[in-house]
């Protein structure tokens, strides 16, 4: 009996060891993928390309990172284009909007490496840039997050709760400590959220924890929640969890899913409902002002990249 006992509690450690041997030396392609040197700094197509009217932008984060974004303004007559350039070709015809997109460190021709610390510094940096521009409505900023995207912006939101009109998460799991769980599940009994049942004694490990699942109980903006129960990558419930939790603290939280939408197509899955709910959105909580210039009346979505 002992020596199965031996046995036993030898198996436990070795995959616990394993375990964090793995998330030790390969979470940040975990997290951040792809993080692949020679292939993050260049763009498949780009909006000049395509004949969309924007800006190339460069921001310094707090700590001096050189970043890379794109202003890509309202324009009427948009060509088609591919990638995640498609949605936003369809977003500025039926959300008549301006959007602005933004490469994390590491990421398109941005400088750096990526971590929690420091993206949420180039979030900042992106937030505050927009307040600064003067042809913009800056009381209409709306943030728009998909998957790891979601956690970016949930997080920009609670700590700039005057800057930002409402918040869009899409597709955007509870947790990096849940999701190690999810890509890995024999971790599961031993890594997990605040949400997880035993002690889960990897969580030491993990650089990047993007604890939005607390993260999103504290944001007191306008929050619409997108989910495609269909998603590959990020456990519906996550999203379900989410939208429990920041329902629970805030009165203006609004969850939609589509049944067929999965982790990257769920607008085009959705079609026109997808469209019609994110209009909705915005013409609650960043409606439109009677001004005649173009430029002031449009919403403005703050789009952050997500790499999951």
């Amino acid at each position: 009996m002992v020596a199965y006992l031996n046995i036993l509690l030898y198996g436990v450690g070795g995959i616990v060891f394993t375990g964090m041997a793995l998330l030790v030396a390969f979470q940040e392609r975990l997290v951040y993928v792809p993080v692949v040197p020679g292939l993050t700094k260049s763009y498949p197509i780009t909006p000049a390309r395509l004949r969309l009217t924007y800006e190339d932008v460069w921001l310094r984060s707090s700590d001096g990172v050189r970043l890379h974004a794109w202003f890509i303004k309202l324009f009427p007559d948009c060509r088609d284009i591919a990638h995640r350039l498609e949605m936003v070709r369809i977003m500025l015809q039926k959300l008549q909007c301006n959007v602005f997109m933004l490469s994390y460190r590491g990421y398109g021709a941005s400088d750096g490496s990526p971590s929690q610390h420091g993206i949420t510094k180039d979030a900042q940096a992106a937030l505050d840039h927009l307040c600064q521009r003067n042809d913009i409505d800056t009381s209409r900023i709306v943030v728009f997050g998909r998957s790891l995207g979601g956690a970016v912006g949930a997080l920009l939101t609670r700590n700039n709760p005057d800057k930002v009109a409402g918040i869009i998460l899409e597709n955007t799991f509870t947790s990096i400590l849940d999701m190690a769980g999810v890509l890995l599940p024999f971790l599961k009994w031993v890594i997990g959220g605040s949400g997880a049942k035993g002690v889960k004694i990897l969580n030491f490990v993990v650089r990047s924890p993007w604890n939005t699942i607390d993260v999103i109980g504290e944001v007191q903006r306008p929050i619409l929640l997108l989910s495609g129960l269909q998603d590959e990558m990020v456990p519906p419930s996550h999203m379900q969890m989410l939208y429990a939790k920041a329902a629970a603290h805030n009165k203006e939280c609004i969850f939609v899913d589509f049944p067929s939408g999965m982790h990257m197509d769920t607008w085009l899955a959705g079609g026109d409902h997808y469209w019609a709910t994110i209009q909705q959105f915005l013409e609650k909580y960043a409606p439109r002002n009677d001004e005649p210039d173009s430029s002031s009346v449009t919403s403005h979505v703050a789009a952050t990249k997500s790499s999951m």
